[in-house]
This record gives structure tokens, sequence and C-alpha cells, in this order.
């Protein structure tokens, strides 16, 4: 269930009841009359299913309280309530499936931020991944996965192109560049300096059983990377999901980035083109496969999902 906090001007209040009552995925309504201080107005409280929340939410932010008033949302991690059950039984599907699109809105929109945590969380994998790379030990690659950030602007790419918002995909393209210039940029540095001081050779990055996936790229990079695409989306969109699914993510990428920043100073010029090439075909199948996968949820519940109506808005508050 999800609770939500509305901020309504006194003359939407009822508007807003309204909306609560036509969807039966909702339950435990409260009002308190003039109890917003700014903006002014009234509050009113209820819950929702997870499953049922994209069609009130729709319908409340047709009432332009996003202008007038606010509206809040957070995750209840307990309910014990009959009226909660029974509306989550009332809404279709289940909890765990349902995608709540105002949510994906703000989680994209927050990985396309190019920050200094990023940076810092790439280039720590990127580096880690190399080391993998040059000690041929898969479990130094697995580590580099589980620190990389990089699938959130992946997935603000593939939100951006489901809802046309050309200014979220420029955002995310930038983040991705850059992030992965600087890593990449960073580790090679690094690497340099690691050859000068006779720490490291060319000969390392010879024969590598264990990691030699990093150079090879073929139509199993590509499905794999479709996989991880997939496996992103619904770890994002999902009610419930692994932290280990960033493990399975991530092999798609940084360990091509890492195996990039250590070839070009061992001059393994072979090996930084096949990087490039993996990293390309592994970035466009998790972008094929993430926006598809939305598309596909769009789909699933604009067709089963329930639907309120919204009241027509008339001179704004």
């Amino acid at each position: 269930m999800l609770h939500v906090r509305v901020i309504a001007p006194a003359g939407r209040t009822d508007e807003v009841l309204r909306i609560t009552a036509e969807s039966p995925a909702t339950a435990n309504v409260l009002k308190l009359a003039g109890a917003a201080h700014d903006p002014p107005g009234d509050l009113v409280e209820f819950d929702v299913a997870r499953e049922g929340a994209n069609g009130v939410l729709a319908a409340l932010r047709g009432l332009g309280l996003k202008e007038t008033g606010a509206i809040t949302v957070e995750q209840l991690d307990l309910s014990i309530s009959t009226a909660s059950e029974q509306a989550e039984e009332a809404a279709p599907g289940d909890p765990d499936d349902a995608v709540i699109w105002d949510e994906l809105t703000a989680r994209t929109a927050a990985e396309t931020r190019l920050t200094w945590a990023f940076l810092a969380f790439l280039a720590l994998a990127t580096q880690i991944a190399a080391i993998g790379a040059l000690l041929d030990q898969p479990i130094l690659i697995v580590g580099a996965m589980v620190l990389g950030p990089e699938f959130g602007p992946v997935a603000a790419i593939c939100f951006g192109v489901l809802a046309g918002r050309a200014v979220l995909i420029g955002a995310a393209v930038r983040t991705l560049v850059v992030g992965f210039t600087a890593a990449v940029l960073i580790t090679m540095a690094c690497a340099a300096v690691s050859r000068l001081l006779g720490w490291i050779t060319p000969e390392m990055l010879g024969d590598r059983p264990l990691t030699s996936f990093i150079i090879h790229p073929d139509r199993w990079s590509f499905i794999v990377a479709l996989l991880a695409g997939v496996a992103g989306i619904l770890s994002m969109t999902a009610g419930k999901s692994s932290p280990l699914v960033g493990v399975f993510i991530s092999v798609t990428t940084v360990p091509a980035a890492g195996n990039l920043a250590v070839a070009v100073p061992l001059g393994h010029w072979n090996e930084v083109t096949a990087s490039l090439i993996q990293l390309g075909v592994n970035l466009a199948g998790m972008l094929v496969a993430g926006t598809a996968t939305l598309f596909l949820q769009r789909a699933l519940w604009a067709r089963y999902g329930l639907r309120v109506s919204v009241a027509r808005r008339t001179t704004p508050y």
C-alpha cells in the first residue's frame, strides 16, 4: 500500500474526496479542514493499493494540485486494516508488478544528475574492473559490478524515449559520457603510473581464460545486455527487487571500461577496439531491452489498470 497526502484548496477538497471514493483501490480516507498553512488549504490523506495508484494520481494531477497545493506519496511497510486488504483485492494484478509512473518519472530524473558520488563510484568500479582484468580475477570483476552506478542514466534514456522527453535523454547521455570518460581517464592515468613503476606489464593482458569475455563482443554479449536491460528496468519499477540485480546489470559495461583503461597504457590496441565495441554493443542492448520493457508495461497497465475520471478544472485557486 501507498500513503498519499494531499493539500488542496478548499474549493477542490470535494473533488479530491470524490476521486478517493470513485477508486476501489483507496482506503482509510482522512480529511482535516483548514489544516494546511503553506500552501493554505485542507489536508486529505488516504491509502491506495500500488496497482490502483496511477489512476488516482493522474486524476489528482488533473485538478491542478501541483500548482495550487501538493501531492506526497510514501510507501507503507505495514498496514493492519481490513479496508486496506479489500482495496488491494479490488485492484487488478499484484502490487509487486505495479509500475507507479510518477515515481518512475521522479526516480529517472534524479538518476540523470551528474554528481560527485556518481563519478566516484563509477571511477572506483572501473579501477577495480581494470585490476580484475590484469589479474584475471572474476571476483574483482564482480566487485566492480556491484559498485557500478551507470544503469540509472541508461534507465532514464529508456524512459525518456517512452515519454518523448528529449531533455531527459540529453541529460542522461551527458551523465553517461562524462562519467565513463572521467572514470576511464582516471583509471588510465593510474595504469600509466603503475607501468612506469613496473607494477604492471603488457604481458598481464595476455592469456586470460577467466575474464576473456570482456574483449570478445559477440551475439552472446548482446543477449546478456538485453537480459540486463530487462532486469534493470524491472528492478526499478517492481515493488520488490533484490539489490543483487545491479550485479547482473553492470556485467555489460564496467568491465569493458576497465579493460579499455588499462589496454591503452599497455599498448594493447586491439583490446582497445574490442572494449569499445563491447561497451557500445552492451549499452545498445540495454537501451533496446529497457525501452521495450517500459513500452510493454505501459501497454499492459493502460489496458488492465484502474481508471479514475478527472474532474473538470475551473478557475485556478
